[in-house]
């Protein structure tokens, strides 16, 4: 309940604070506004994914669940429709990581935290020649989500990788030559999100984006957002309230962002 009341207060902070494009002076963040954030279009896609999202959210199908990146770690159960409900991303937020990627046009991409795997059938359905790499601890989840990639037709764009994070980044980060675009989800504490970070780093370049979700989700991760919004490895940072993105862009003056979504 607390945490709710301070996530309220949080919101009402982050909209006195947030600006549209009018109010940026920055032409990469304008165009990011005008071209990604705001722009508002359809993909036949989209319609397929949230078929396969509304069938989700009717299944009763137990899946038995590791919570790795919760502050203390606890095995559960829970089924198909929580997890859809609760843990997979929402349209809104989806459709944006979408835009992204048609937008920057990235060839090595990772996500971590595949969970059902709404979120990379979104990433994938809008990369032009790159590939997405999914990593997921649950082997259950991953599962379902390789279903649902070939219900869409996108296998083809998506590696599905299983296993905790701690051994499968270094190990897929050493066969990557780079990464272009990182979208870090499904561990939410602070020392492990900053760790993420610092091992995607040694491939990334000057026009890598990293995009972290729930920054807000707690305490923790809204300390470790802001740590990185100070970091001098990447110049641009846009807070969008519950995702935060992350441009490297050397050229260009430091500055944070906050912008309406």
């Amino acid at each position: 309940m607390l945490y709710k009341v301070a996530l309220l207060f949080d919101y009402i902070k982050y909209l006195l604070l947030a600006k549209t494009r009018h109010g940026t002076h920055s032409p990469f963040v304008y165009a990011f506004a005008d071209r990604v954030l705001y722009q508002k279009y359809e993909n036949p896609v989209f319609y397929d994914i949230e078929l396969i999202r509304q069938k989700m959210l009717q299944s009763p199908t137990k899946v038995n669940m590791l919570d790795l990146g919760a502050v203390e770690k606890k095995t559960y159960q829970s089924t198909v429709q929580k997890i859809a409900a609760s843990a997979a991303k929402n349209s809104k937020y989806a459709k944006l990581l979408h835009r992204i990627c048609a937008a920057y046009s990235p060839e090595y991409c990772i996500e971590l935290g595949t969970n059902l795997g709404i979120s990379a059938m979104y990433q994938a359905s809008g990369l032009q020649n790159g590939h997405l790499y999914t990593l997921e601890g649950n082997p259950k989840l991953l599962e379902i989500a390789n279903y649902n990639f070939e219900k869409t037709g996108l296998q083809e764009k998506i590696t599905s990788i299983e296993g905790n994070f701690d051994q499968s980044l270094p190990l897929l980060l050493s066969q990557l030559p780079r990464v272009d675009y990182a979208f870090i989800d499904g561990n939410h504490r602070k020392d492990a999100t900053l760790h993420y970070v610092d091992l995607i780093w040694q491939k990334c370049h000057n026009h890598s984006i990293l995009i972290l979700d729930d920054i807000r989700w707690s305490g923790e991760m809204e300390e470790a957002w802001h740590i990185l919004e100070k970091d001098s490895r990447f110049h641009v940072s846009i807070d969008l309230f519950m995702v935060g993105i992350l441009f490297v862009r050397k050229e260009q003056e430091k500055e944070n962002f906050i912008l309406r979504f």
